[in-house]
């Protein structure tokens, strides 16, 4: 039988599958959270999962519609303050895994969430950075997830809010950074890893279905592709079934899409 799921859906799924069940894994509302917590309830049952709001290891039986989200509270091990959760945990150097998105992302990842358009006179202004710059830095490495568009695949950022691979190469190594930054860069059409000495973000593995020109037409920068290009692994019944179980508590709790 050939399944068939959504774009969102596969990226989902290739989201859940980099978890680990020794990461700790700092999560964000919405696409990163739906991932988190496929991975718990498929092949990464020890993972733990750290809400903004200060919930530690907490273990949802819905999607949060927010970070404030009662769910979160009431099912972590323990929520601490804001400022613990960023000094202690995040600037500790303890948390693993850190999920961003951007409305806008360059070659070397590097993320815009402030303007579209001049700083001093924006076409749409954005929400700003929020945590978004300290966990690119303190996290261990970030999965960035975005849908892929020439509108926010670009050239050149309108406004840096949240530093990646910066120029390149060893640039966050000359900054005093030590963590890795952006290790994936997973879209609905393909998966990007940075370039081992550029850091240069390049394709790695193409979903099923999907053509290279695809790839190069939804970006706004000359699209590398590596040596050896994979194909994604198909969702499999048992993720699909979990995450579409996982959304369907979710709008029964709510009364919205999950």
């Amino acid at each position: 039988m050939t399944l068939a799921w959504t774009a969102t859906e596969m990226m989902t799924v290739v989201s859940a599958r980099a978890l680990r069940s020794t990461d700790v894994c700092f999560v964000g509302i919405g696409l990163p959270s739906a991932a988190c917590n496929l991975a718990r309830l498929t092949h990464a049952p020890d993972i733990t999962l750290i809400y903004e709001s200060g919930t530690i290891a907490t273990r949802p039986s819905v999607l949060p519609l927010s970070i404030g989200d009662g769910e979160l509270c009431d099912t972590a091990l323990t929520t601490v303050s804001v400022p613990e959760m960023f000094r202690y945990w995040l600037q500790g150097g303890r948390i693993t895994v850190g999920f961003l998105p951007g409305a806008q992302i360059d070659r070397f990842a590097n993320l815009n969430t402030t303007v579209i358009g001049p700083y001093d006179a924006p076409a749409t202004r954005l929400p700003g950075s929020g945590g978004a710059p300290e966990i690119m830095t303190h996290c261990g490495e970030i999965f960035v997830t975005m849908k892929q568009s020439r509108r926010s695949f670009v050239q050149k950022l309108d406004f840096v809010t949240t530093f990646g691979h910066g120029e390149g190469g060893d640039h966050r190594a000359r900054l005093g950074i030590r963590t890795k930054g952006p290790t994936r860069l997973i879209t609905d059409l393909c998966v990007f890893e940075p370039d081992p000495e550029t850091k240069e973000m390049t394709v790695t593995s193409i979903h099923p279905g999907v053509e290279r020109a695809e790839i190069s037409d939804a970006t706004g920068w000359p699209v590398r592709f590596a040596d050896t290009v994979a194909e994604t692994a198909m969702p499999t019944e048992l993720e699909l079934a979990t995450l579409r179980d996982l959304h369907t508590r979710t709008r029964q709790a709510h009364g919205v899409g999950g």
